[in-house]
Order: structure tokens, then sequence, then C-alpha cells
């Protein structure tokens, strides 16, 4: 059997994910990218990213998610590089705003994965850290933590030159008929995966602009307390904070406790400087005091401006473009994409090789918001 020719454009964490799987399963592969892969612009930057199980009432994204767990174990071991860290997950339930941890119980019971169900009095005493007086309960995920997520790219991009891959530097666009071009020429190849994360907008104003938004989140990251270990990954879990808009992670190499405040910001993708602004931090450290008061007063030393693409119904997009047949989309909802990046990118690697048809929920088509009882990512 032949090789085929293809071509992946985008070298986040679904471009290249994807590519490695491509090019490991016998294709030959050329992976393009505007900048050198991991760099700060990227949708997939940022030290560190939570993976956790929980989805709601959503089975399939609960699977992928324990699945993708195994695989970043796999890459880990295979690599020698750390690529993720066992710190559990916890989700903080606000009454009146649970019907996602509510049906995330429901969930787990079903398909038996490992959680506990914590009162007030049960999270203060396992974590401290947190202050709890206005939640309902909290649902703990031991088997959850972070994926560390520049590292994560940079390591499947090596594996994927490692097995031979072809990497190339460049711009791509599309014309008015949404075909993509390379330094004034279309693209050739049996194959075209384009996973550019927030950029397909842009890239597809007919197809893929109609059914997503571009916004940008302010990430802070605060120094933990002088002498102090709890606020460090293993005494302290990642979490999520939907009552709040909210969600972080204990520090991990030395990062600092990562908090985000999720009010979006509108960017230019092109031309907006990657900055916070002062309005939200101010925010965050409102959200500092009521959730985490043992950081009140502590330094903020990094921070981060993640631009991610969203689908209404938050479902990734896997699909072929309606005009182009050998022109493969993948991407869609960063917002919860990076942990699922190996399973991701397998399937995508299968449906470019026709070894698998897309699913209902990745085509492209009419999107519409779903309710937080519905949503897989809460929103």
């Amino acid at each position: 059997m032949s090789r085929s020719n293809i071509i992946v454009v985008g070298a986040g964490i679904a471009g290249v994910m994807t590519a490695l799987e491509l090019q490991r399963s016998g294709e030959s592969v050329t992976l393009i990218d505007r900048w050198e892969p991991g760099h700060s612009r990227a949708a997939s930057t940022d030290y560190n990213r939570v993976i956790r199980s929980i989805h709601g009432k959503d089975e399939f994204y609960t699977k992928w998610a324990r699945e993708s767990w195994k695989r970043w174990l796999e890459l880990q071991a295979e690599s020698g590089q750390r690529l993720i860290y066992q710190c559990g997950a916890l989700i903080l339930a606000t009454e009146g705003h649970c019907h996602w941890e509510d049906n995330t119980c429901e969930t787990f019971d079903r398909l038996g994965v490992p959680h506990y169900l914590m009162s007030q009095n049960e999270i203060a005493a396992h974590f401290p850290q947190f202050k709890v007086d206005d939640i309902k309960y909290g649902i703990f995920e031991p088997e959850a933590g972070m994926t560390m997520a520049h590292r994560g790219v940079r390591t499947a991009f090596d594996l994927f030159m490692a097995a031979g891959g072809k990497h190339k530097r460049g711009r791509v666009v599309t014309d008015s008929g949404e075909r993509p071009h390379l330094d004034g020429k279309p693209l050739e190849a049996d194959v075209i995966v384009v996973a550019t994360g927030p950029w397909m907008a842009d890239m597809f104003p007919r197809t893929i602009k109609p059914i997503s938004a571009i916004v940008g989140i302010h990430v802070f990251y605060h120094s933990t307390p002088d002498g102090d270990t709890s606020f460090d990954q293993g005494p302290m879990p990642c979490w999520i904070d939907h009552g709040q808009g909210s969600f972080g992670l204990p520090s991990s190499e030395g990062s600092g406790v990562k908090a985000a405040v999720v009010i979006p910001s509108h960017i230019d993708l092109d031309n907006s400087e990657r900055l916070v602004d002062k309005a939200m931090l101010n925010r965050t450290r409102t959200y500092i005091r009521r959730r985490l008061p043992g950081l009140v007063g502590e330094k903020v030393v990094d921070t981060k401006f993640n631009q991610i693409i969203l689908t209404p119904d938050t479902h990734f997009i896997v699909d072929w473009h309606p005009r182009h047949k050998n022109l493969l989309l993948a991407g869609g909802c960063s917002g919860h994409l990076y942990k699922h990046g190996p399973v991701f990118g397998e399937f995508a690697a299968g449906v470019a090789t026709g070894k698998f048809g897309t699913a209902d929920r990745f085509r492209i088509g009419a999107r519409k918001k779903l309710s937080p009882s519905e949503s897989p990512s809460g929103r």
C-alpha cells in the first residue's frame, strides 16, 4: 500500500498530535506552522492545563478524557518528559448553579469513574486552602490533575520529527473559495488537515466563522506564601468553580498558583498584544479574597493571555470541508481540547485516512448553545 502525502497545518496540540499519529501509521506527513511549535501566541501555550473526566452528562468526552490520561502517561514514559501531575481535581458546586455537577455525579456512577462527594466540612478538612462557606458540595476526582501544556506540544513535535515527519515554517492562507495557499500557491496533497485553532475562523469565513467565537482569557500566577507547601500540586488539587466563573491550578515546578476569572475579552489575533489588563487583575484578586484567603497579599509573579475558539455547543470540529473533499478541518473548542489531545489526534488521523467516519457532534453545520445541564463543558 502506497503512503499518502498529508499536510497538517497548525502545530498546536491538535495539529501535532494528529501529525504524530499519521506519521506513526505510515503516512508521509509535513507539518506547517507560521512560528516555532510551542510558540507563545498559540492557543496551546501556557505552562499547564487541567485534565479531568468531569463533563456533565456527556459520556463521550468523559471516556475520551479517561483514555487521554492513559495516553499522556504513555507519552511521558516514552519521552522521559514530565507531562502530567496527578494532583486531582476539585469541582465546587454552588447552590442553584450545579446542573453540570449533578449530572457529572450520575455519569461517574454509570461509568465507574472514581470520585468522592464532599460536604463543606469535608472540603475544609481535606483542602483548607479553599473557603467554601457558599458551596453546596464538592466533587473530588483523584485520577485527575494537570498536563504540562507547552512541554506536551514540544514533546509531541519532537516525537513526530523522530518518526520521520517533516516540518516547514510558513503562513497558510485561503483564497475566496477557502482553498489553502502557501507562498502564493495552492497547497497540494492527498489530504490537508487544518488545525489552526482560533485562526480557523478567519481562514474559513463562510465555513467556520459562523459557528465560532474567538475570546481571550486572562490568567494570573500568584506566588505561594513563604515556606508554605500547601498551595503546591499534591497538597492542593486543580479546581473548577463555575459559580464564580473561575478555575485554577496549584503551583507546579515553581510556577505559582494559577487562577483565572473567565470573563472573555475581545482579541485581534494578528494585532493584539498578549497583555493582561488592570481590571482583570482586580477581578482576580477579588476572587482570591473570596475563595483562597491564604493567598491574599501574595504577588502576581507571571501572567498569560490565552486565546481560544469556542463553538456554541462547545463540541469539537472534525469534518471535511463542504467544497474541498481532501480538506479536513480539525479543532473547534480549544477551551477543553488540550486534555483530549492524544485521543483527538488519533481520531482526526483516522478520519483523515478513512479509517473513521466523523462523529455527528463534530460535523460542520448549524450549532446551538446548550444549557448548563446539557453542555459537556458546563459553559
